[in-house]
């Protein structure tokens, strides 16, 4: 009889566990805050995205949602905080493919794995990317430019945030696709480089349209291509590269939010939903248009995809130019 009692009473025990995940996920969001972890300082789009989207879940929700800054290490310190925190719903994280795609190449140790230390939730919006020229490079298409380049050798260079970004990897797709090769100048951060882009000292550069903005309004710079797959709906008289040049396929360069790993369907499901209409109400519309944000407000599995992808071929990318993890 004691032996039947202990296993009667490890059996209610498995049950109880079983069905924790259950009953908290029934009980979200009443329980406390939640937090948002964007691993950048405030400021960045991804920063501005998470406080957009914050603010609307507060009142979709009736829960209180805040935002905790955790900058660092191209935003694996404030990935990781997230990937060893409870999946029970209270803590996100807004990240971008600095941390979710390029790090898995580019870094020798990772403090977690992007993948399965993760849930996807949404992939939210994508910076509407460009390639940008100085505006007295005698070129006004993608084509007179591989010409140009092909006619002059050596005298072509493109800037980027850092070896290893979105954008010297895109610059490497380029050279790549359109066979030829534009020589590669390094800057911390976007800004240099596109003041030099205006004052003539690179000539060109692969970057988001709202950090040309200033260049291409002052008429400094000019835009050849959009570099997303299809044409930007603002720009519509400017062609996509994939356009002129099929084989370059720029993987999606997202901002989205995650869970830890094993966060429960159900909160999954409502935070997506939640999130997917925040995104698409007129006010914040108006303000990621202003912001030269393109909308994507996808579905968890569709995220995992862009992110699969994007881990495969900017690891191509990498593989090819020669970039040693560091």
């Amino acid at each position: 009889m004691k032996i039947l009692r202990t296993i009667i009473a490890a059996w209610c025990g498995l049950l109880v566990f079983d069905a924790h995940g259950a009953v908290s996920a029934q009980a979200w969001p009443t329980a406390k805050p939640i937090t948002i972890i964007a691993p950048v300082p405030p400021g960045p789009s991804i920063d501005m995205i998470a406080r957009l989207v914050a603010a609307k879940l507060s009142e979709s929700l009736g829960q209180t949602v805040v935002v905790e800054n955790r900058p660092g290490a191209n935003g694996t310190i404030g990935s990781n905080v997230v990937a060893r925190a409870t999946p029970d719903g209270y803590t996100l994280l807004a990240a971008t493919p600095a941390s979710h795609v390029t790090a898995v190449h580019l870094m020798k140790t990772l403090p977690f794995d992007p993948v399965t230390d993760f849930t996807p939730i949404m992939a939210a919006v994508e910076p509407v990317t460009a390639l940008v020229v100085n505006s007295e490079l005698p070129v006004n298409s993608v084509q007179e430019l591989i010409a140009y380049a092909k006619a002059n050798p050596g005298k072509l260079s493109y800037g980027s945030s850092g070896i290893g970004s979105v954008f010297h990897l895109t610059g490497e797709l380029f050279n790549r696709t359109a066979g030829v090769n534009i020589t590669h100048v390094p800057y911390r951060g976007v800004t240099k480089p596109m003041q030099d882009v205006a004052a003539g000292h690179i000539q060109l550069m692969h970057i988001s349209l709202s950090s040309a903005r200033g260049a291409l309004t002052s008429g400094k710079a000019k835009v050849l291509a959009i570099l997303e797959p299809k044409r930007y709906a603002r720009m519509p008289d400017v062609p996509s590269m994939s356009e002129i040049i099929p084989a370059f396929r720029k993987p999606s360069t997202w901002f989205g939010f995650f869970g830890p790993a094993k966060l429960p369907p159900p909160i999954v499901a409502r935070l997506n939903a939640e999130m997917r209409k925040a995104i698409n109400t007129s006010d914040a519309r108006a303000k990621l248009d202003a912001s030269e944000l393109a909308v994507i407000a996808g579905t968890p599995e569709e995220f995992a995809v862009l992110q699969k992808d994007g881990i495969e071929q900017f690891g191509a990318i990498i593989k090819a130019v020669g970039i040693k993890p560091q």
